[in-house]
């Protein structure tokens, strides 16, 4: 293994984020509006920044927390950036209204750790995904959830960009979702709308086929609204064994949703189409290993703007990726210890990562002494995130 001791803490000259948590980072999101800043941290705390920038010069000013009963897991944003999503080992999600200085209010509660958590502006719901082996849709004004989806294993990672999410369970599942109904958005009070025998039929048959082949095989007398509303927010498209031999560590669904990428334990990330037609541009490549030691791939982001993507690892490296030409745009020096999460802000000009002890060593290999969390801003220069063509080619 390893020795992270000697590295240099801040080799990239990264800006560092005031007041850390005082354990292991879990999750960082930016908000989709403005540069507000959210962690969330094993120490139970859910955290605020509003980060600053006066030419090369980053800056981070704590503005709020909450807290958990134990470690949090996971976080997302609203879309209009005026709410912050949490949720962890306490097996809830707290819904907190942080622009507004409102107190946090229970929106969602699983049977086990809750280990992510997707805002879909589309369908106006919460998406939640579990280690009791399901994810479930939330409407954030009733207690119960509108739906509830078995997954063939403990949900490890989750993707969304509508209408395609992907989730990733443990036995190396991933498990592709079609959230839209072509012909109708979502109606608010959906399951209202459908009546109990209706809801039996539905359960009876809607994970045989795919969504076509049942709008087309059912002939029940539904009423029109409640046939949407249901394959609306209940289609599972595929569900594919991943192209990596080992366990499943992050997901990121491509900006135009024809895709996805996913990343393991072993230092490797896959490229996947979903179109069977472009199966021969799926590949993996190798990432984050030096010599013998491999390590995980903990966090996959895709720039904003460029569409390229960063890969962050347990080697205490975050590199920037173009899928498109199969190259890497820039290799960063490694930290001192891992990274376990990252995130580029709403254009792009701005990358997070945390620096600490990513557990993937159990808690015998975990040093409180040296295993201060950091939370690092890196502003990306162009040549870093924008994809070029590969050398010796014509690509564009």
């Amino acid at each position: 293994m390893s020795n992270f001791s000697a590295a240099n803490p801040n080799p990239n000259k990264s800006s560092e984020v005031a007041q850390p948590p005082t354990d292991s980072v879990s999750s960082l999101k930016f908000s989709p509006k403005a540069n507000f800043l959210v962690a969330t941290s094993w120490d139970n705390q859910v955290r605020c920044w509003e980060i600053t920038r006066d030419g090369t010069t980053m800056g981070s000013v704590p503005k709020a927390s909450i807290s958990h009963d134990h470690p949090v897991l996971c976080s997302a944003w609203k879309d209009d950036g005026t709410t912050v999503f949490s949720g962890g080992c306490d097996k809830q999600v707290k819904m907190w209204p942080l622009l507004s200085g409102g107190q946090p209010v229970t929106v969602a509660m699983h049977d086990a750790p809750i280990k992510e958590v997707a805002w879909v502006p589309e369908m106006n719901l919460l998406v939640t995904g579990s280690w009791d082996k399901t994810i479930k849709y939330w409407d954030t004004r009733q207690s119960n959830p509108v739906h509830t989806q078995q997954l063939p294993d403990r949900c490890y990672a989750l993707t969304v960009r509508h209408p395609l999410m992907v989730v990733g369970t443990a036995d190396r599942n991933l498990v592709v979702f079609n959230l839209q109904n072509p012909q109708s958005h979502f109606p608010e009070n959906a399951l209202h709308l459908v009546k109990p025998k209706e809801r039996s039929i539905m359960q009876e048959h809607s994970f045989v086929h795919p969504i076509t082949r049942c709008l087309n095989a059912l002939s029940f007398p539904f009423t029109k609204n409640s046939l949407r509303s249901f394959f609306n927010y209940n289609a599972e498209f595929k569900r594919i064994t991943s192209p990596l031999k080992y366990q499943t560590r992050c997901v990121a669904a491509f900006p135009d949703q024809q895709g996805f990428l996913v990343g393991s334990i072993e230092g490797r990330v896959g490229v996947h189409h979903l179109d069977d037609a472009q199966q021969s541009k799926n590949f993996t490549f190798k990432c984050h290993r030096e010599g013998n030691e491999i390590y995980s791939v903990n966090s996959l982001n895709f720039h904003p703007v460029h569409h390229t993507f960063a890969t962050a690892g347990s080697d205490g490296a975050f590199n920037f990726w173009d899928k498109d030409s199969k190259q890497r745009l820039k290799a960063m020096s490694r930290c001192s210890q891992p990274i376990p999460c990252s995130a580029f802000n709403n254009d792009g000009s701005i990358f997070v990562y945390s620096v600490c002890y990513d557990w993937s060593k159990g808690a015998e290999n975990h040093n409180p002494s040296t295993a201060k969390a950091t939370i690092f801003l890196h502003l990306p220069q162009e040549s870093e995130v924008k994809g070029k063509p590969r050398v010796g080619t014509n690509r564009k």
